[in-house]
């Protein structure tokens, strides 16, 4: 073993200098593996930043979605005051159950009352017609062709008077079937106000149901976004606070959105808007989705805010969902 003090003994430069070769070598290898580790960074980043714009710009998805829904406003077709309440706020109706009954004795009284003019143009018509039976077969000698024309005319006019009171009894009896109101719609009632003893009017909406069977949702893409998005496409949509997705189908694509520059002036001219911003944002086109499928659990309410996904197989792949619901949500 040498000596450390042995000025013979060989040293680490030494060495170095009378064999460089491994030296320059090990140099290269390192400095080939920091530009591969850089390349493969920049790749990683590449494949990152083509995601996201892929999944954020391309794909035809967006938070601003709505659950809408069809309201039934329903009027009583005749006016008096209501004697009987059969609901409940936020109740829950099928079509034909009675929501509320009018005070019908008036209507009552006028079926009597057209039942009873029937009769009597039934009889009075009965008089005429034999009258001018009797008329037409007297011989002009006992009678004037002029008399048997005024008495067969006035069996007409007793013909068409009864058939006005009849028209008039039925009527009176479709009148007093009205002051049952009904649901028209299979639903829920809403933001009831109505009490026994208020006074309904004829064609002033009283009481609102909402109707269960019209749910759909409604997406409001960004124009960017429209190329991607076709009617029968599939589409997903999460609600806030639920985990689980819809399902349903783009059903129509709306063709036309307000512009304010459309509004004419007061010389009935265009009014155009001269500022003219830097950034331009995209508008929004309602897309309107038909929904197929409510997982269990999940209430569908007017107004709920909806992420809405259309998936054509091409734009977001199969695990679309998790992604954008931890984006939106955070979770892991």
């Amino acid at each position: 073993m040498a000596d450390a003090d042995d000025p013979h003994a060989p040293n680490e430069a030494t060495e170095q200098a009378s064999n460089p070769a491994p030296h320059r070598l090990g140099r290269r290898a390192r400095r080939a593996l920091r530009l591969a580790a850089t390349a493969l960074v920049l790749l990683v980043a590449l494949a990152a930043a083509a995601t996201v714009w892929r999944f954020y710009v391309a794909a035809p998805w967006t938070r601003d979605g709505r659950v809408r829904v069809q309201v039934a406003g329903v009027a009583p077709q005749v006016s008096g005051q209501i004697v009987d309440l059969k609901i409940a706020d936020n109740q829950t109706v099928k079509r034909g159950d009675i929501l509320y009954v009018i005070e019908a004795f008036d209507f009552e009284v006028a079926v009597t009352q057209a039942e009873a003019e029937v009769k009597n143009r039934e009889a009075d018509l009965q008089v005429k017609q034999a009258q001018s039976v009797r008329r037409q077969e007297l011989s002009t000698v006992s009678t004037s062709v002029e008399e048997k024309q005024q008495f067969a005319g006035t069996a007409k006019i007793a013909e068409a008077a009864l058939e006005t009171a009849k028209a008039q009894l039925a009527q009176a009896r479709v009148n007093l079937q009205r002051t049952t109101v009904r649901a028209p719609v299979n639903g829920r009632v809403t933001n009831l106000l109505l009490r026994v003893g208020d006074y309904a009017s004829q064609g002033s909406v009283n009481v609102r149901v909402i109707d269960t069977d019209s749910f759909w949702i409604d997406g409001y893409f960004e124009e960017t976004k429209m190329a991607a998005i076709r009617v029968g496409d599939p589409a997903e949509m999460a609600l806030m606070g639920y985990d689980a997705p819809l399902r349903g189908t783009v059903e129509s694509i709306t063709l036309g959105i307000a512009t304010a520059n459309a509004a004419p002036s007061t010389q009935g001219l265009p009014n155009v808007d001269p500022v003219y911003t830097w950034v331009r944002l995209a508008q929004r086109v309602p897309v309107r989705i038909r929904i197929d499928h409510v997982p269990d659990g999940v209430p569908l309410v007017a107004g709920m805010t909806a992420t809405v996904v259309v998936n054509r197989g091409t734009t977001a792949g199969p695990g679309w969902f998790a992604d954008l619901r931890r984006s939106v949500t955070g979770a892991p």
